[in-house]
């Protein structure tokens, strides 16, 4: 961190700190901060008048900011923020800006470790939240879900002395441009990914359930579980269960994707039922380990099975264990919010039909919209 600007990482790793949680003025304007924002942050939407470098409506709200700790100010890209910050910073105040705002916002990842399950790192990107994991033993690993930014796995591999043996993906994602063919290609190890999503994909080792991707002395066990997507697949590895976008920790995967007519919807619905029947089959002290998340503040995002159905705040599951397959379907039918942005030219781009652009990193920016409610 400097006397001026910090990293959105630095960001990351101490947004999630109770005793630390800094202070986050966000100057976007209104609408733009209601559908996407750092979490615990707050609002001034003064964005037009920095524009101009009119500080009025920030000087009327000076006694409103902590003296105390230091204001970290986010806007689109970092331009006017560092505006703001200054202006800030002549009047007493410890201000800096976020570099690159939030499209800078949307790019950073954070690691954790995973107490409790044995050779799983989950990286987790606050800003879209997108979750990808690193499965280890033995000094190998497996990439699984990887963002388009793979020197994060690079390193984190490289940091714990791994080698990347093989990278997956639990399906073709719509919200995310997957870094996982890169990732394989650079390294020339497998790409792996259900035979369901492969479309028009090359270079591709297809899986199907019952299958086991070797990873040191254990194995990555491949469950196939359609609904999101037809060649959706979770992950077992030992005690954990990376769950994909089947199951979330309050919500499942939204079945609307593919195919947005509500005849196909309702099938989707029902696939992804049975999914669910079987991943809530599993021990109860299996540990889920999800692909996305919305407002969760846990990190990392783990939560034991048993506890998951116990729990209230997924009422989708809660359908599942009550054996209601109506009742699913028709509150998947009924609450499905608005579609990931730009999510048919991702799609594109994972199932090989078009090649990323300069405009890559854009296309992805913005709030995760992958949950069925």
């Amino acid at each position: 961190m400097s006397n001026t600007s910090v990293s959105p990482s630095a960001v990351a790793d101490r947004v999630q700190d109770d005793d630390e949680s800094p202070f986050v003025l966000d100057v976007r304007n209104e609408d733009e901060y209601e559908e996407w924002s750092v979490p615990g942050s707050h609002n001034l939407p003064i964005y037009d008048e920095l524009l101009q470098y009119d500080f009025s409506t920030l000087e009327d709200h000076l006694d409103d900011l902590p003296t105390d700790r230091r204001i970290l100010v986010i806007c689109v890209a970092g331009v006017t923020s560092a505006r703001a910050a200054e202006f800030l910073r002549d009047h007493g105040y410890d201000a800096v800006t976020i570099n690159d705002g939030m499209n800078g916002w949307g790019r950073a990842h954070r690691q954790y470790e995973v107490d409790g399950v044995d050779g799983v790192v989950q990286v987790v990107r606050p800003g879209t939240g997108c979750v990808s994991y690193l499965v280890h033993d033995d000094g190998e690993a497996i990439v699984v879900d990887p963002s388009q930014y793979v020197d994060v796995y690079l390193e984190a591999a490289a940091d714990r002395d791994l080698e990347i043996v093989g990278v997956a993906d639990s399906h073709a994602h719509a919200d995310h441009i997957s870094g996982a063919r890169r990732l394989a290609g650079e390294l020339d190890v497998p790409y792996y990914l259900h035979s369901d999503d492969v479309a028009e994909l090359d270079r591709v080792t297809e899986l199907a359930d019952g299958d086991s991707i070797a990873v040191g002395e254990r194995e990555l066990d491949v469950l196939h579980t359609p609904g999101h997507t037809p060649g959706s697949a979770s992950f077992a590895f030992g005690d954990a269960l990376l769950s994909g976008d089947t199951l979330f920790l309050r919500s499942v995967g939204r079945p609307d994707l593919e195919d947005g007519s509500e005849d196909a919807i309702r099938t989707a619905a029902n696939e992804l039922f049975d999914s669910l029947e079987r991943l809530t089959g599993f021990d109860d002290d299996t540990v889920v380990l999800p692909g996305h998340f919305s407002e969760e503040s846990i990190r990392p995002l783990a939560t034991g099975l048993g506890d998951l159905k116990a729990e209230t705040t997924n009422e989708l599951l809660s359908y599942v264990e009550a054996d209601d397959e109506s009742s699913f379907v028709e509150t998947i039918v009924e609450s499905l919010s608005d579609e990931p942005a730009n999510f048919n030219e991702i799609k594109q781009i994972n199932w090989g039909k078009r090649q990323p652009t300069g405009d890559s990193e854009a296309l992805e920016l913005g709030p995760n919209n992958c949950a069925a409610n």
